[in-house]
C-alpha cells in the first residue's frame, strides 16, 4: 500500500521523507575545534539541521562570536573554552551537553600537527601528535558512551586527513597520528556497535585559515592542478559529510572513512624537502 499526503504526488512524498532523514531535530551535538574552518562550518550545518550544540575551542572570544552567529538558527549553543590537550577538561563538554538534555553526536575535529622533516621529528613531537590527534578523540569518545547509550545510541565522527593514507616527506608525525585515528575509529566501531556508530571524514586540502597562513598563488595553482576535482575543498564540503554521518541518512555506516578530498590519489602539497 502506498501512502501519500493529500494533493501531493507519491514521488514528492518519497523525496520529502528521504530528505527528512538528514534532519537532526531534538539532537544534541558536541563539536571540538569549533571556532574556525571545518569546526565552525560543521557547527553551523548541524544547527541548521536542527541540533543543539556544545562547541569547544581554545579562544573564548572567537568561540563566543561563533555562538552568537549560530543564534540565528534558533538552536541552543553552549560554548566551552578549553585546551583539550588537557584530558581533565573533557568532562566539562559532557556535562554541558547533558545540561541540554542528552548527547547524540560527537564530532572530534580538534587536532593537527605541523609538518617537520624526519630527522627533526623527535619522539616527544611524535607522542604529542599522537596525544592531540588520537588520545583526545579516544577519551572524549569513551566519555560520551554512557550518555549516548542512555538515549539509545549515537554517532561519533572523527576528522582525520588524506595524509592518513597517502605518503610524502615531512608528514611522519601528522600522517602517523591521522592513520592511527582512522584505525582506532574502525576498532571502536566494532566495540560500540550496534548502538553507537563511529565513522571518519578524511578531508583533502581545505581552504581554512590554517591553510591560508602558508598558501600563496603558486601553491594554489599547483594544488589545484594536482587535485582531480581541480579545486580546493571548502569547510562546507566537510560539514555536509558530517551531517550525513550524524543523521539517520547515514544510519547504515559504521567503521567507514569518507574521503572528501577532490579525488586525491597522491599528495598535492609538496614541501620540497631534499634527500638526506
Amino acid at each position: 500500500m502506498t501512502f501519500r499526503s493529500a494533493g501531493r504526488p507519491a514521488a514528492l512524498c518519497s523525496q520529502a521523507m528521504l530528505l527528512e532523514r538528514f534532519g537532526l531535530p531534538g539532537k544534541v551535538a558536541i563539536v571540538t575545534g569549533a571556532s574556525r574552518g571545518i569546526g565552525a562550518a560543521a557547527s553551523r550545518a548541524l544547527a541548521e539541521a536542527g541540533a543543539d550544540l556544545v562547541v569547544s575551542a581554545r579562544d573564548p572570544d572567537v568561540l563566543g562570536a561563533l555562538a552568537e552567529k549560530l543564534s540565528d538558527t534558533g538552536r541552543r549553543v553552549v560554548p566551552i573554552a578549553a585546551d583539550l590537550n588537557d584530558l581533565d577538561t573533557l568532562p566539562a563538554l559532557i556535562e554541558a551537553a547533558t545540561s541540554l538534555g542528552r548527547v547524540d553526536i560527537l564530532v572530534n575535529n580538534v587536532g593537527g600537527t605541523m609538518p617537520r622533516p624526519f630527522m627533526k621529528t623527535s619522539p616527544r613531537y611524535l607522542e604529542a601528535a599522537f596525544h592531540f590527534n588520537v588520545t583526545v578523540a579516544f577519551e572524549l569518545t569513551r566519555l560520551v558512551v554512557p550518555p549516548m547509550l542512555a538515549v539509545g545510541g549515537g554517532s561519533v565522527i572523527n576528522i582525520s586527513s588524506t595524509m592518513g593514507r597517502l605518503a610524502d616527506r615531512g608528514y611522519v608525525a601528522y600522517g602517523t597520528a591521522k592513520a592511527a585515528l582512522i584505525h582506532m575509529s574502525r576498532l571502536a566501531a566494532v566495540d560500540l556497535s550496534p548502538k553507537i556508530r563511529v565513522n571518519v571524514v578524511a578531508p583533502g586540502s581545505i581552504e581554512t585559515d590554517a591553510l591560508g597562513t602558508v598558501l600563496n598563488d603558486d601553491m594554489r595553482r599547483t594544488m589545484t592542478a594536482m587535485t582531480p576535482a581541480h579545486r580546493l575543498g571548502t569547510p562546507e564540503d566537510i560539514a555536509a559529510a558530517i551531517v550525513y554521518l550524524a543523521s539517520d541518512a547515514g544510519a547504515f555506516l559504521t567503521g567507514k572513512v569518507l574521503e572528501v578530498d577532490g579525488g586525491l590519489n597522491a599528495p598535492n602539497l609538496p614541501l620540497g624537502l631534499p634527500d638526506l
